[in-house]
């Protein structure tokens, strides 16, 4: 699949209602997906993070006094990996996810972009991955776990002998659902 149909399958409006009940923290995240592979750009936690610690996500974090998710999603980004994307290049969302431990709502938007300049990785990120889309999409697997089945079926993809799960593995799964259709 080349960027031209990404784009077409993952656009669709990007806003999000804010909820209120107020039971989770909230977060955004941003999948960027780039060059004519294609590939995506994940990131690898490091092992002495208090939350998350050694785990493959997307760029993004909380919800810090933004005027809205969209615009955590771009902040965190640039403060994580030194990638300034702007509003106009977001072209979707995906369905907000849950995480199993931490208690976040994440907010998931979508980019696909021709190229990507040089990163830099900031302190909240050990390794910045460049990953083959197709490929690892068709790692999908259900996760085993029956403790992380607890909220929603979960699933896992593997790159280079590490394992996605989680939240992550859950916005891979609409990816994968969206690119297979």
């Amino acid at each position: 699949m080349n960027l031209f149909e990404l784009k077409s399958r993952l656009s669709n409006d990007v806003i999000f209602e804010t909820p209120i009940d107020g039971k989770f923290r909230l977060a955004s995240i941003l999948v960027i997906i780039y060059g004519d592979t294609p590939n995506l750009l994940m990131t690898k936690k490091p092992k002495h993070l208090k939350i998350h610690a050694g785990e493959i996500s997307f760029p993004g974090g909380k919800f810090d006094n933004d005027s809205d998710f969209l615009e955590t999603a771009l902040r965190e980004t640039y403060e994580e990996i030194g990638l300034t994307i702007t509003r106009e290049q977001v072209i979707g969302k995906l369905d907000p996810v849950i995480t199993l431990n931490s208690g976040f709502l994440i907010f998931p938007f979508v980019t696909v972009l021709d190229t990507i300049p040089t990163l830099l990785a900031n302190a909240e990120v050990e390794k910045i991955l460049h990953i083959p889309l197709k490929a690892f999409l068709q790692t999908i697997a259900r996760d085993p776990d029956p403790e992380h089945n607890k909220i929603q079926e979960m699933f896992t993809f593997e790159y280079q002998n590490q394992i996605v799960w989680g939240a992550s593995a859950r916005i891979l799964k609409q990816i994968h659902d969206c690119v297979k259709s």
